[in-house]
């Protein structure tokens, strides 16, 4: 395994004045670059860096385990998770939402500056009181004093909203390791775990990562998580693996979309709620399919990973599961990639956004937040 060092295990001195939540966060960043790694390169020996990890434990944010390995606890994660999600609003704060289009929108904004007549049932807490009252005054006449009358009431009209199971699918593929992308889409998994604990408690979200296979990744695994090493360097590559007896090497930094959907519609199945939705980030085209006990890998991509891919997405659509994809395209912009997300979009009745990974984050909150919204408004 390769030695990574960095300046600030080695020295002490940049720890000086800084108390535990602090240090924490330093740790953090370099989990949230270059994973678990990180953890296993935390055994120090100068007594300065020993003291710290003390600290770090004894604050409650790492622990080590039955074998003595250093792992993060459920205080340090939700720290991270916190941190994520006030990172991404202060981003939003500097630029609005709203200005990348995509092929489809969905449902509108909570409206609170519209209003019509309360009716038996309407929480008290819609109340527009400066109408209600104003309509109180027009009917007995100014001078006389205001007494209430239930047709005097008037209501701030919203939407009805309803649970909502979200699986956030993420490309571990060997590329997604340029250009922080990686980084930032684990950024927003965070910050939405984050989000969904503090405002949608009765929403459930959870994490797969895709690349050769797809698997689902707890809030732990997902922090540490890296993108899958390219272990194969042919310009033309196509190879079929056995899944009832893999060989004993497998190249896992394909983009296999069309295991993660599966992965991702098997869970959702298991969800009651009315709203399902799957949030989708890569940075490539599928390189990656199953056929049968098979997976396919073909590069460059292949029209028939393409079309095994593109109806998967169509069974969660007749399951009653909405799609976003959004497309990385930091570093180059990408037809291919575009035109895949948007066929994918289009066969799901989804959404298709391509951004750069720093601008992600914004474009997945208002993604969610729109996907989780029923749009039938409550009405007189």
């Amino acid at each position: 395994m390769p030695v990574y060092e960095y300046r600030e295990f080695d020295e002490s001195e940049a720890f000086r004045g800084l108390d535990a939540a602090r240090i924490f966060d330093t740790v953090s960043e370099y989990l949230l670059h270059y994973g678990d790694r990180i953890l296993r390169q935390l055994q120090p020996e100068d007594q300065d860096l020993r003291d710290i990890l003390d600290l770090l434990i004894r604050e409650g944010y790492l622990r080590r385990d039955e074998a003595g390995r250093l792992v993060v606890t459920a205080k340090g994660l939700g720290r991270v998770q916190r941190r994520a999600l006030e990172a991404l609003f202060q981003e939003m704060k500097r630029d609005a939402l709203g200005r990348h289009e995509t092929d489809q929108r969905g449902p509108g904004q909570v409206v609170l500056d519209e209003c019509r007549p309360w009716q038996f049932g309407d929480p008290v807490s819609n109340l527009n009181i400066p109408e209600t009252l104003r309509n109180a005054v027009q009917r007995r006449g100014p001078g006389t004093p205001i007494e209430l009358d239930p047709d005097d009431f008037v209501v701030y009209d919203t939407e009805y909203q309803t649970r909502c199971a979200t699986v956030v699918l993420l490309d571990m593929s060997g590329s997604m390791g340029r250009f922080n992308k990686f980084y930032h889409a684990k950024l927003v998994a965070l910050a939405l775990r984050a989000l969904v604990r503090a405002a949608y408690p009765g929403d459930s979200i959870r994490f797969v990562g895709f690349y050769t296979f797809a698997s689902p990744l707890s809030e732990r695994e997902l922090l540490l998580s890296t993108p899958k090493r390219v272990s194969l360097l042919e310009e033309r590559i196509h190879l079929r693996i056995s899944l009832d007896s893999p060989p004993a090497f497998v190249p896992e930094h394909f983009t296999n979309i069309q295991a993660g959907l599966r992965v991702a519609r098997a869970m959702l199945r298991r969800e009651s709620c009315e709203n399902r939705q799957i949030i989708l980030v890569t940075d490539g085209e599928p390189t990656a399919h199953i056929e049968g006990r098979e997976i396919v890998l073909i590069y460059p991509p292949a029209r028939r990973t393409l079309a095994a891919t593109l109806a998967e997405a169509q069974q969660a659509r007749r399951e009653g599961i909405k799609i976003s994809a959004f497309a990385l395209v930091e570093d180059y912009f990408y037809f291919n990639l575009l035109n895949f997300v948007r066929q994918l979009a289009r066969v799901c009745r989804g959404v298709a956004v391509h951004c750069r990974a720093d601008e992600l984050g914004k474009l997945v909150l208002e993604s969610f937040q729109k996907g989780r919204r029923e749009s039938r408004r409550l009405s007189g």
